[in-house]
């Protein structure tokens, strides 16, 4: 209970209310969260387009549309320089065998390392490499020990079809970082702020005797 002194406000009154503070009139603004959400969508944007056309130049690259079975032939255009990547699709590790009438020997090759890629229910895997002397049409036939498909696609680049799906990822994760960071800061700096202005705006203490009992002084009697 308070007891009120002539002195001023009640001796052992409880402390007066922190003063309301506006949320607008806190720094950093509030905008800053909206600078966050904005910046996260745009780099996690940057990153899908990233990986999406990266999955679709390299679906694009094989030309399914012109696939030929097992034992078949399919005419092809090709450019003097400019190696193509013969695909095939077969259920198992069925021995492949192709070649190309009229080309000259060492044009066909096979690459030093395996490269799959999905289709739509196919997988296709890189078998040969074709790098022509020549320009102009050749027929191209393949075979193999088991029922299969064979298609005729770009040269895969994987460094940079790797180095692509990378940036994508490496967006996604700057998106997330600097999504965090900023909606912390501006956290953490609003609430510093709020609490400098309550000090600002508060009331100055008032004190007064205590409620009861002699002053505080010397004991009575002599000294010395």
């Amino acid at each position: 209970m308070a007891i009120q002194t002539p002195w001023g406000a009640p001796y052992g009154s409880p402390p007066p209310p922190s003063p309301n503070i506006p949320a607008k009139d806190l720094r950093p603004r509030r905008i800053w969260y909206l600078v966050a959400a904005v910046l996260g969508l745009l780099l996690a944007g940057v990153g899908t387009a990233f990986i999406v056309v990266t999955v679709k130049n390299t679906v694009d690259s094989i030309d399914t549309a012109r696939s030929f079975s097992s034992g078949d032939s399919q005419t092809f255009s090709f450019v003097q320089g400019k190696t193509k990547a013969i695909y095939v699709s077969q259920s198992g590790e069925g021995r492949v065998n192709c070649w190309i009438p009229g080309m000259q020997p060492g044009s066909l090759t096979q690459p030093d390392s395996t490269f799959h890629i999905s289709v739509g229910s196919r997988t296709w895997e890189r078998v040969f490499e074709v790098k022509p002397a020549g320009s102009g049409d050749y027929t191209l036939t393949c075979t193999s020990e088991l029922p299969a498909e064979f298609a005729l696609g770009d040269k895969p680049q994987v460094g940079a079809t790797i180095g692509s799906i990378a940036a994508g990822i490496g967006c996604f994760l700057a998106a997330f970082a600097a999504t965090v960071t900023i909606v912390v800061v501006t956290a953490v700096r609003r609430s510093r702020h709020r609490r400098r202005l309550a000090a600002m705006w508060a009331p100055p203490p008032q004190w007064g005797p205590p409620p009861y009992g002699p002053t505080p002084g010397p004991p009575p009697g002599p000294l010395f």
